[in-house]
């Protein structure tokens, strides 16, 4: 008699013989529960020309689900681009497709990982003979540092949805079938993941405070500037420790999908910051404080007398709670 785990590996195996191939290298890790939303986080200032953006995702382990955080790398050679890699639901379990360079971006799940990779495609930049050109519209880069820059609004997505989902099919999954474009990226000549990549994705398994049961799917460490390197790392929202003096070189509350949704005057306050930073091309840190930094002194500097101690509990001093949190983790992206 077979066992539940053997029926289970037949299940899978016959899924994926007629899923459409999506990933370089194909499925090597399955699970049996769907991997964490998505984590609101800002992106780091890219650290020099020639870097490409690799957004963050939730890899698996023995010990269970952990981030990968977002990071600017370096490509393995001119005119490749980076599909990223994301969990497919199949035989119902979820399969790990794997991320690959390549000429054309592939598919990778209708994920919205945001910084570019809206769910279909890539916006954030483009090669330009022998270099590569970025769209600050939708990615931190310094326009007085970086001189081959453009700005195109029309790859940014609109679109509101209320949640962060991570994978593709299944229940409360992204139904979202390859186009006949990604199909045919699929045929083209891939690259395997760099060691330096395979070297990050090491380095956040090592790391105990990546792990979705340790955070609870607000890792610390959601970005950094490049592979090795956890200087100016950017926590998520949400995560222990993660207030804006954490983050140098973002402005606090940002999130993948606000990257890609500029001059929203709908957006609360501290989406608002974020974007008007994307729209310069970098994310000034003194210049742009969060929104708790400016209205948490008030009642400092409305200190009630001293010869009238009650006036502690006066309404003044909870006045400024309304707005002590303007970026509620529910705006939103895909």
């Amino acid at each position: 008699m077979f066992k539940a785990g053997t029926i289970r590996k037949l299940l899978v195996a016959a899924a994926l013989a007629i899923a459409p191939a999506a990933s370089f290298a194909g499925i090597f890790i399955s699970v049996g529960f769907a991997p964490p939303v998505l984590p609101v986080y800002a992106q780091p200032i890219c650290p020099g020309d020639g870097y490409l953006w690799n957004p963050g995702y939730w890899a698996y382990g023995p010990e269970g689900y952990y981030w990968v955080p977002g990071v600017w790398v370096q490509p393995p050679s001119v005119g490749v681009l980076w599909t990223p890699p994301y969990w497919g639901f199949a035989g119902g379990v979820y399969g790990f497709h794997e991320g690959y360079w390549g000429p054309h971006v592939g598919f990778y799940g209708g994920v919205n990982y945001g910084f570019g990779f809206g769910g279909v495609g890539f916006g954030g930049g483009r090669w330009e003979g022998g270099h590569f050109a970025y769209n600050t519209a939708v990615n931190n880069v310094s326009v007085t540092n970086i001189h081959n820059t453009y700005v195109d609004r029309t790859v940014i997505n609109n679109v509101t949805v209320n949640n962060h989902t991570s994978f593709n099919g299944g229940p409360g999954g992204i139904q979202a079938r390859p186009s006949q474009q990604e199909m045919a990226a699929e045929h083209e000549n891939h690259v395997a993941p760099t060691s330096a990549q395979q070297s990050h994705m090491q380095a956040a398994h090592a790391n105990p405070s990546n792990f979705a049961k340790a955070n609870g799917g607000h890792p610390q460490m959601a970005a950094v500037s490049r592979p090795g390197s956890t200087a100016g790392a950017v926590p998520a929202r949400g995560a222990v420790g993660g207030g804006a003096a954490n983050q140098p070189h973002v402005a606090s509350g940002g999130a993948p999908n606000q990257q890609q949704r500029p001059n929203n005057a709908g957006q609360p306050a501290g989406q608002a910051n974020h974007n008007a930073a994307t729209q310069t091309g970098g994310f000034g840190g003194g210049a742009r404080p969060a929104p708790q930094a400016a209205t948490r002194p008030a009642p400092e500097a409305h200190a009630a007398p001293q010869a009238h101690p009650a006036p502690q509990a006066h309404p003044q001093a909870a006045h400024p709670q309304p707005h002590a949190e303007p970026h509620g983790g529910d705006e939103h992206k895909r």
